[in-house]
């Protein structure tokens, strides 16, 4: 094998660290490895010449004495260490490749797994939102199975080692000149085997069960926010730990009030009269009813601002407004009377002109008047 500068080959710098390292070497191993390139001798030679040069630079007291030496600081036929292949190929190949095919250069599979996080969906309504409430839920879950505490086995009895893996859960399978890590496919990784499974739960070590639980809703929540329960989701496999139970809050349509954010919006109807003279009206709010003063002469879609009247948000910070949009409402069912003085009143503001009594009226007939004029030139 070539003698080139083991920095060169994986193009890192002699300052790269071992992360750094670890990424050159897999991009390499990737693009040359022999069952990607099958019967190209020249891949294979750069994979092997990437290969040693990882296994130096990846292990401190080797590259120590390659810096130092150079090649004969690593050569076992030049007295100056441990050579290439002392780790063992498949050992470095699982290393940086055990989340690939399932194994890593270490000890084994973890014996047990965390349990899977759950999701509870809760509707709340605007007011328990805003003010925050306390409620009880009931989750479908999977627990611990209590006859046999999680372990999978009978009372009186326990899981034994797998006699395939030893207990580490892997076996190593050949491949070529190489071998790599596989799950071992009769325990399936647990490392373990259950000759004499719980009855309970057919050594699974969980049961199904139905929890109610109780979630306290901090005030000011709104429509995306979640609220984590720790341990409250599934068991684990094997006695493992619990995984969490995410509480998903969507806040209900309310008949009078459109939240965005911290702000609250409402539609206010009001009469004709009481636009055009003036009046006060109560108007609600998530505290109660509060008075809105309506100048004269007030426009349908006017907008209020009744400040502190909002939500508080909550992850903290000052309560928003309540903004009321007043909407003058045309009244209906008149009888003779009234349609008569209607008549009456509207001659008498023909009287005056349009300018005066309804100057938005008159501004847009003279924007329409003066379109069609420049129409016609």
């Amino acid at each position: 094998m070539s003698k080139r500068d083991y920095y060169e080959i994986l193009s890192v710098d002699r300052s790269a660290d071992d992360k750094e390292i670890k990424k050159a070497y897999r991009r390499l191993a990737m693009k040359y490895h022999p069952d990607r390139n099958p019967d190209d001798h020249e891949a294979e030679e750069k994979f092997k010449e990437a290969t040693e040069a990882y296994e130096v630079l990846a292990d401190p007291q080797k590259r120590a004495a390659y810096d130092q030496y150079g090649h004969a600081g690593v050569d076992p036929n030049s007295g100056g260490g441990a050579g290439f292949g002392s780790g063992g190929f498949s050992d470095i190949f699982g290393d940086v490749f055990g989340d690939i095919f399932g194994g890593g250069g270490g000890g084994g599979r973890s014996r047990s797994a965390r349990g899977a996080d759950l999701r509870y969906n809760l509707e709340l309504d605007l007011e328990d939102a805003v003010r925050g409430k306390s409620v009880k839920i009931r989750v479908p879950s999977q627990v611990k199975c209590n006859p046999c505490g999680g372990t999978g086995a009978a009372k009186g009895s326990k899981p034994e080692t797998c006699g395939t893996c030893q207990g580490a859960g892997q076996v190593r399978m050949q491949q070529g000149f190489f071998s790599v890590q596989q799950t071992c496919p009769h325990c399936r990784g647990q490392g373990k085997i259950i000759k004499n499974p719980c009855s309970s739960c057919h050594g699974s070590g969980v049961q199904e069960e139905q929890k109610t639980l109780s979630v306290k809703v901090p005030p000011g929540v709104d429509t995306g926010d979640r609220i984590r329960l720790s341990g409250e989701g599934e068991a684990g496999m094997q006695g493992g730990p619990a995984g969490d139970l995410y509480v998903q809050v969507t806040v209900k349509d309310h008949p009078i009030f459109v939240r965005d954010g911290r702000n609250l919006y409402c539609d206010v109807p009001i009469s004709l009269v009481d636009a055009a003279l003036g009046g006060e009206l109560e108007v609600p709010t998530l505290d109660g009813r509060v008075k809105l003063k309506i100048p004269a002469e007030t426009q349908t879609g006017k907008m209020f601002r009744l400040r502190g009247k909002g939500v508080e948000p909550v992850r903290g910070g000052p309560a928003g407004d309540l903004m009321c949009r007043v909407m003058v409402e045309t009244p209906v069912n008149l009888n003779k009377k009234q349609k008569d003085l209607l008549r009456e009143f509207q001659a008498t503001l023909d009287k005056d002109g349009t300018h005066k009594h309804a100057p938005q009226k008159h501004s847009w007939f003279e924007g329409v008047k003066s379109f069609f004029d420049d129409m016609k030139l």
